[in-house]
């Protein structure tokens, strides 16, 4: 093949070893931090959280009356939380999966196993928090979900963000690691070039 060819073929056979080298801390060069899985979750999940918190906010009493800023302030605080959620969803995920790239090649159990320790989480502060603290409570709009009484919008919130976390972070570091290769490959072409 060309140049063009041979250097594609060898990132596509390469591509998902060095990845899992990169991710696993067992990679000869250093990985970037945005290949670091757990800083991906907690970003694509602060940023897909947070969107559904607002989307969310007429399912919670009182919530569509507070001033704009409160509003914004209780939505970042269930964000950040939500964020932790994911990370202990995930970090429970790479235990039972007993790899940290599981996210590359997610399988039906890791990915069951991330949704359901968010859902557990879930249900679990959520009757906290509507029953014991009285901290928040649902408005007329919030199908309720037996037996606890958990709200729907957080039991499908926590369906919904967590695949697509998945799906966005499996293609963020592939993604990465292409790109890096892809340097690599054009920092060793180079240095042939000029020995040539």
């Amino acid at each position: 093949p060309s140049g063009e060819g041979r250097r594609r073929d060898l990132m596509g056979r390469a591509s998902e070893s060095n990845a899992r080298e990169v991710i696993s801390g067992s990679s000869r060069r250093p990985a970037g931090l945005w290949e670091a899985p757990e800083l991906v979750v907690a970003f694509f999940s602060f940023v897909l959280h947070f969107v559904w918190e607002f989307v969310q906010v007429p399912t919670y009493a009182g919530m569509a009356e507070l001033r704009h800023w409160e509003a914004i302030k209780l939505c970042i605080s269930a964000t950040f939380g939500d964020v932790g959620f994911a990370l202990t969803a995930f970090w429970v995920a790479c235990l039972t999966a007993r790899r940290r790239d599981w996210m590359l090649r997610p399988t039906r159990s890791s990915a069951a196993i991330f949704v359901a320790v968010g859902i557990d989480l879930t249900v679990g502060f959520e009757y906290y928090y509507t029953n014991i603290s009285l901290r928040w409570t649902y408005s007329e709009l919030m199908p309720l979900v037996p037996p606890l009484g958990t709200g729907l919008s957080p039991l499908l919130q926590w369906i919904a963000v967590p695949l697509l976390v998945i799906w966005l972070t499996r293609r963020h570091l592939f993604g990465a690691q292409a790109i890096r290769e892809d340097d690599a490959l054009a920092g060793t072409a180079g240095k042939l070039e000029k020995d040539s």
